[in-house]
């Protein structure tokens, strides 16, 4: 089993040791590794898109064909993960500040995103949700998106203030917050546990 976290920005070492602790908690054999090679990409079992501005992110990823890449592999069932800006690429549809900045979206999951949702950085903040599947689970909002509509293949696990907060639409999951800044292992296992699906 190999895991790919995309290391265009954001906490790429920090998703890396959370799938690494992950995989050993479920007793799997398996390799986590941060890359921007689309060759890497392309031999994952699983992909990780993690947060950090989202434009940044797109352009790097449609730069080095490692857009191609993960749009193939959900295609092909593999699981993808986005968390924060990961999750807005992960998008179909997305709000006015997405089509100012031509943020390229993969269009992968029938669900529309509005950026910095919960307010700038100095709004961050740290909350409680009740996440279907996993129950209570610390969240860190930093700079956070929310999906503020879903189609009716997607599964809502998570809501905040009206908002979506957790989706799954198949193999593809997509988190407005950061999971890899905590302690808790458990949505890294559940990401985890749909290579075994």
């Amino acid at each position: 089993m190999k895991v790919s976290v995309i290391a265009a920005q954001g906490d790429v070492e920090e998703h890396v040791l959370m799938a690494r602790r992950a995989l050993k908690e479920l007793g799997l054999e398996g390799n986590v590794i941060a890359t921007i090679r689309k060759e890497d990409v392309a031999k994952s079992d699983g992909i990780i898109l993690p947060g950090g501005e989202s434009t940044t992110i797109s352009k790097l990823i449609h730069a080095k064909s490692i857009a191609e890449e993960i749009k193939k592999a959900a295609k092909e069932g593999k699981p993808v993960m986005g968390t924060c800006a990961g999750s807005i690429l992960l998008a179909k549809y997305g709000d006015e500040q997405i089509e100012k900045t031509k943020t390229k979206l993969l269009e992968l999951m029938d669900i529309w995103v509005k950026r910095n949702a919960f307010g700038r950085q100095r709004e961050s903040f740290q909350t409680t949700l009740n996440i279907k599947g996993i129950g209570d689970f610390e969240a860190v909002f930093i700079r956070a998106p929310a999906i503020i509509k879903a189609g009716n293949n997607v599964e809502i696990l998570a809501t905040l203030d009206d908002c979506i907060v957790a989706a799954k639409q198949g193999n593809i999951l997509a988190l407005a917050f950061h999971p890899e800044l905590t302690n808790d292992t458990r949505l890294h296992k559940y990401f985890l546990e749909l290579l075994l699906k």
